[in-house]
């Protein structure tokens, strides 16, 4: 195809050549620059495209692996990053938040291995604590990479939450993302107004734009949290 394709098109023609065993299950599909150049298409239209068929549990998709067709595709849950504003206020609860940190500084060995960052990178470390009427919701700990910040974090950080800024306008490609109940640490006791040791729903997540980290978050949520998605 030579001429501009949108995402949609894209998302057609590779289910054709799965559907025609152009690419057989397990096997790793062309890179998304050598499609982009197929189609002649921007390489953000094809990654668009096998984001929704990955999603789809059509293909799986691995950092530094490629992409390959699945074996035995499945459907997935669809799982997006909220905004913790529209969050609270979709349960009809006012909104509030307090940023209690953002310094530049080397994180622990555990983060900067996760994000696949040498030891004595320097990343911002943003800690946010969410109310829902007054009551904290959600504490916050995030370590974010400077380098996919071209101007820089935003000036009205006291006015916007991080997280929403983020969401909506620093672009990922893919992530991964860890659920799990924990015991409260003392700086979530602290701030979520439990007990140490408490049960926790805790959330960690990882994005990358490319081959770029884009940011490593824990969220630990107030007792009585409760995920909704939908299959």
């Amino acid at each position: 195809m030579s001429a501009p394709q949108g995402w949609e098109e894209i998302r057609a023609e590779v289910l054709r050549r799965i559907d025609r065993r152009d690419w057989a299950p397990g096997a790793i599909i062309p890179t998304e620059a050598e499609l982009a150049a197929e189609f002649g298409c921007a390489r953000a239209t094809v990654n668009r495209a096998l984001r929704e068929l990955a999603a789809q549990g059509v293909l799986e998709r691995r950092r530094k692996a490629g992409t390959r067709v699945a074996t035995l595709p499945v459907r997935k849950a669809t799982l997006d990053i909220p905004v913790t504003r529209l969050e609270v206020e979709g349960r009809g609860q006012h909104y509030d938040f307090r940023l209690l940190e953002a310094s530049e500084t080397v994180p622990p060995v555990p983060v900067s291995s996760r994000l696949g960052l040498a030891p004595d990178a320097t990343l911002w470390h943003l800690r946010t604590l969410h109310f829902a009427d007054g009551q904290p919701f959600l504490y916050e700990d995030r370590w974010l990479n400077p380098a996919v910040l071209p101007d820089g974090l935003p000036e009205d950080m006291a006015e916007v939450s991080i997280n929403e800024w983020l969401v909506k306008t620093v672009a990922y490609t893919y992530g991964d993302i860890a659920f799990s109940a924990a015991n409260a640490r003392a700086d979530d006791a602290a701030h979520l107004g439990v007990e140490p040791g408490a049960a926790l729903f805790i959330t960690e997540r990882t994005t990358w734009a490319g081959e770029a980290p884009v940011t490593a978050v824990r969220l630990a949520y107030a007792p009585g949290y409760r995920l909704h998605t939908v299959l």
